[in-house]
């Protein structure tokens, strides 16, 4: 791994993917190689090559999160996910983690929690956050 974290965000709601774009933008570290709007696009990026993590949204249309995880990690076994959903239901991520997803976050998290989880994820870690009682 370089020292810099060269990052594809999927997510299908156009405001989230160019605001989590922006946002990683002003990570130290922390390089954004592609936006998805959806699983096949975050897929074709990856093929693509230079890709260390993918920040995958789980719900999105033709290939969801969960699928397009399968395939990259199947695939791309030296890509990372690292889900980031709204979605904090044991199931959504359980069959996330099974995909080969190394963790998640809520999309409430911020820059720096964001930014941690992106280095521990390129480093091999598996990342979570607790979900809050109204989750």
């Amino acid at each position: 791994m370089s020292d810099v974290i060269r990052v594809v965000v999927a997510d299908d709601q156009q405001v989230v993917r160019e605001g989590l774009v922006a946002l990683l933008g002003l990570i130290d570290g922390v390089q954004v190689v592609g936006a998805a709007a959806n699983g096949v696009e975050a897929v074709d990026l990856v093929a693509q090559g230079n890709v260390d993590v993918v920040l995958m949204d789980l719900r999105m249309p033709v290939l969801d999160g969960t699928q397009a995880t399968a395939r990259i990690t199947a695939d791309h076994p030296d890509v990372a996910v690292l889900v980031l959903t709204t979605y904090a239901d044991d199931a959504s991520i359980a069959n996330a983690l099974r995909a080969g997803a190394r963790g998640y976050l809520t999309k409430d998290a911020g820059r720096a929690e964001i930014g941690a989880a992106l280095r521990s994820t390129a480093a091999g870690s598996r990342r979570s956050t607790p979900r809050s009682p109204s989750a």
